[in-house]
């Protein structure tokens, strides 16, 4: 069964998000990030120039094939017929359609109120389908802890 977990209060949901990945892939993992086409654009961007030398590789659907089958992180809009991420990581405001074919879905949430309402419907929603999503609120967390891990 998939695991799910929610990132709650990312004070800086993109940042966070780019230091989330940066993570995954230093350890090897495959992952897909869902998210609006304006968060898309700012996450690709950002993973380009989070740091100097510290180029996270990844590629948007709109990549050629080789590329996209290729890149150990994939930006999309919705989910693709073809990824073999493990890890899908969900910036949108829904569940995508198809989630429960990855091994472990991790929800990004940041701190606005509409944001934290789509969450929780989110939620109600993994529950009601089986799955006990794991919280992890990076609002308690001391500011070590608040680094994805």
């Amino acid at each position: 069964m998939t695991e799910v977990a929610f990132h709650f209060n990312a004070p800086d949901k993109l940042g966070y998000a780019c230091r989330l990945l940066r993570k995954a892939y230093q350890r090897g993992a495959r992952l897909l990030v869902v998210a609006d086409e304006s968060d898309r654009l700012a996450l690709d961007t950002a993973l380009w120039t989070m740091a100097p030398g510290a180029f996270i590789p990844h590629s948007s659907a709109s990549d050629p094939d080789h590329v996209w089958s290729r890149s150990p992180i994939q930006l999309a809009g919705s989910l693709p017929v073809q990824s073999d991420a493990t890890v899908l990581v969900n910036l949108c405001s829904e569940v995508p359609s198809g989630f429960d074919n990855y091994a472990r879905v991790i929800e990004v949430v940041s701190g606005s109120d509409l944001d934290r309402q789509q969450a929780r419907e989110r939620w109600k929603f993994y529950k009601a389908n089986g799955i006990e999503p794991q919280r992890h609120d990076l609002q308690l967390a001391s500011p070590e802890s608040r680094k994805p891990g």
